[in-house]
């Protein structure tokens, strides 16, 4: 019996590593720079008082990310192809318009950010790296048909551990933390409230959605379904086992938001460095509080969350405007057969690029860009609600109503939200 249990219990780890794909992918790239910086600015400005929002997100980002997962799963395709059987035209345009706006001043942030942290560490201008990532992430997102991808990025994902290790190194007092963690306090003042949106605005963020819808197509494409009749429905074990992943997936997430808020809250914060301008600024701000070797760990991982990051930036505009224009679409797909698809990607990667040699400051830029998602992502949630609870459109098989609740309450509070930004 000894030896029979040990192969069973390897198999039971290679099935859940295996299970492991589009929800851990989508809930780390959530911490890409823009997170980054935009919880490093809560951390600073407002210290440990922002620590309970990563347990209100997680369950609200996880409900939304499986919605946009089963809508993916269940109808075959993405969730603008999804949508615009509910919608006209001319709102998918605007949602995908929107969506490329965001995503490219996204991805040049992102650029940024990642180069200013090459500099650190390379010491050659910062220029030269944001042309070098932009070109090499758009070659190898053209390149690398999905299954090569998605495994680069899963690995890419370990990175987010340097952030859980920083926040050990600098040494919190755990009692504050616990009471801060556990005990919600009350934004004051409209500095506190545009936090708020920011935070929910990059964790619950638009483009994620569209990319965990369109995985689902691509790993139902990588299982040889590749006619939209034969991916229409899915089993009860591929919902239970994607609910698993995606759950994994943005609790990985938040937990690497808790952190980050938490290490700049102890090292910036409480000596008075509060304002913080760029990621550099975050970075060498840490080396003489917290030591050099957190100040390095903060570094490298926002590099590591770029190369993560901005793929699925480009990617999900990319599957917005093909599934609108009903283009060709899909990284299993070589260039020549998804001109169009590809041309979103190096477009939003191009416009990126220039947007760093226009001399933009790019933790502001992604801070703002938190906060315009944090104000479109309701409007969004609302045509998701629709298609989820679609009994025709979703195969017989629609959104619980456990999970419609959630949704609808996370469209709620982000209104709630945004509300309280131009009221305080």
């Amino acid at each position: 019996m000894k030896h029979e249990s040990q192969p069973k219990k390897l198999n039971s780890i290679r099935r859940f590593f295996s299970i492991l794909g589009p929800g851990l992918i989508a809930g780390a790239a959530d911490d890409d720079p823009s997170g980054i910086a935009t919880y490093s600015i809560a951390g600073a400005q407002l210290g440990t008082s922002m620590l309970w929002t990563a347990f209100l997100t997680w369950p609200l980002m996880g409900c939304v990310q499986f919605m946009c997962a089963r809508i993916g799963m269940v109808t075959g395709g993405g969730l603008a192809g999804a949508l615009r059987k509910k919608f006209p035209h001319w709102v998918l345009v605007l949602f995908a318009v929107a969506l490329f706006a965001a995503n490219a001043i996204n991805i040049g942030a992102d650029l940024a950010g990642m180069a200013d942290a090459a500099e650190m560490l390379a010491g050659l201008n910062s220029h030269w790296f944001v042309v070098i990532f932009g070109v090499g992430i758009a070659f190898a997102t053209i390149k690398f048909r999905y299954y090569q991808i998605a495994m680069i990025l899963k690995w890419l994902a370990l990175i987010l551990f340097a952030y859980v290790i920083t926040a050990f190194v600098v040494g919190p007092n755990w009692r504050a933390v616990l009471h801060d963690t556990f005990i919600p306090s009350w934004p004051r003042g409209h500095d506190a409230w545009q936090t708020l949106v920011a935070i929910l605005g990059t964790t619950i963020s638009p483009y994620l959605f569209f990319w965990q819808a369109s995985q689902e197509v691509e790993e139902e494409k990588a299982m040889g379904r590749r006619m939209l009749i034969s991916r229409k429905g899915a089993t009860g074990r591929e919902i239970r086992d994607r609910k698993l992943d995606v759950g994994i997936g943005t609790f990985f997430s938040n937990l690497v938001m808790y952190f980050i808020i938490l290490t700049c809250a102890l090292a910036l914060h409480n000596h008075g460095q509060k304002n913080i301008e760029t990621s550099r600024q975050a970075a060498e701000a840490l080396k003489p509080l917290a030591g050099s070797f957190a100040a390095t760990l903060y570094t490298l991982g926002l590099i590591g969350v770029g190369l993560l990051a901005i793929p699925v930036l480009s990617g999900s505009a990319a599957y917005a405007f093909a599934e609108t224009f009903h283009w060709p679409q899909g990284l299993d797909k070589p260039f020549k057969s998804a001109r169009y698809f590809y041309g979103v990607v190096i477009l939003s990667t191009l416009l990126g690029i220039i947007m760093d040699f226009a001399n933009i400051n790019p933790v502001k830029a992604l801070f703002w860009t938190a906060i315009v998602n944090g104000l479109l992502a309701p409007f969004l949630l609302v045509g998701i609600l629709f298609v989820a609870r679609d009994n025709k459109l979703m195969q017989n098989q629609p959104s619980s109503l456990f999970s419609q609740i959630i949704v609808g309450c996370t469209t709620l509070a982000m209104l709630a939200a945004a509300i309280g930004l131009f009221v305080a």
